[in-house]
């Protein structure tokens, strides 16, 4: 999937997680894999670049979230981990879609620089891939947020957005109204990575019956995950991050996960998928020991 934003390539992204190995990585932790393959997208005409009122490709991200959540579902049914390669982030529409039916209280880590809340109202580019968590919420066009044919996917008390450092405006004014748990940047740098992580994963734990994890590579300083289409100085590092993987294992929370925003195209011999094979290891119980 790349129609949820401008910068072609992301589309690629899955590939070059398999190209780096995953497959292999995770089933030397002894796991069975069955690798499902990549929906195909397709390509719409010019004509569908902006659908309805500063919504690009709204059909396309619509038909293309319906079939992932379908896919999510038949996953779940099958009694495994849905594991999802992306692509750009809008692809949590569906993903969230798929899972959150099979759970009361699903409970979500967004993962990120961003907080992906913006509406057609409140976004300056139209990108959907800056809206998945205010649709899965059910903020946004009905086209999206009835994904699955239902809405809201989580409550915004069940949210958790790690690494945040670029938020507009829209999107700050809905964390308040909300009351989205967010650790920006300056918490992170504040308390540390591993009492932001053990903070999160209390206040999800008896709340929730199911945890979702959405990592961006976005999330990630651009130096650790040059290959991501915004990135934004200043992010969590690649010690960090392994470190937070660690923790949610320990947790055992995470019920189901996805993996986004990694461009080939932008990438430094394939840098950014590495680490998120490397950081996928950790989450699936990789030690050094």
């Amino acid at each position: 999937m790349d129609l949820g934003q401008s910068r072609r390539g992301v589309d690629m992204g899955p590939s070059a997680i398999r190209y780096a190995g995953v497959v292999e990585r995770l089933e030397k932790l002894d796991y069975e894999i069955h690798d499902k393959g990549d929906i195909e997208i397709g390509r719409p005409g010019k004509e569908e670049e902006v659908s309805e009122g500063n919504l690009k490709y709204l059909k396309a991200v619509s038909k293309a979230s319906e079939e992932l959540a379908s896919a999510v579902n038949k996953v779940i049914e099958s009694n495994s981990f849905p594991l999802i390669f992306g692509g750009d982030h809008s692809i949590a529409i569906g993903t969230l879609a798929g899972v959150s039916k099979h759970y009361k209280n699903l409970g979500v880590i967004w993962y990120d620089a961003h907080g992906d809340l913006n509406t057609s109202e409140t976004s300056p580019s139209g990108n959907i891939h800056g809206m998945p968590l205010a649709v899965s919420i059910g903020v946004g066009h009905s086209a999206l947020t009835n994904i699955a044919d239902y809405t809201p996917k989580v409550k915004p008390e069940n949210i958790v957005i790690i690494g945040a450092r670029s938020l507009d405006e829209g999107e700050k004014e809905l964390i308040r109204e909300k009351g989205i748990k967010v650790y920006t940047m300056h918490e992170i740098d504040r308390l540390g990575m591993t009492k932001v992580m053990e903070e999160s994963v209390a206040y999800l734990k008896d709340k929730t019956d199911g945890v979702h994890l959405s990592l961006d590579l976005d999330g990630l300083d651009p130096g650790d995950a040059p290959g991501v289409g915004t990135p934004v100085l200043g992010g969590i590092s690649y010690r960090e991050s392994h470190l937070a993987m660690e923790i949610l294992e320990e947790s055992k929370l995470i019920t189901s996960a996805e993996f986004v925003e990694v461009n080939p195209i932008l990438d430094e011999r394939n840098k950014t998928a590495t680490v998120a094979v490397a950081l996928m290891g950790s989450l699936f119980g990789e030690k050094l020991l």
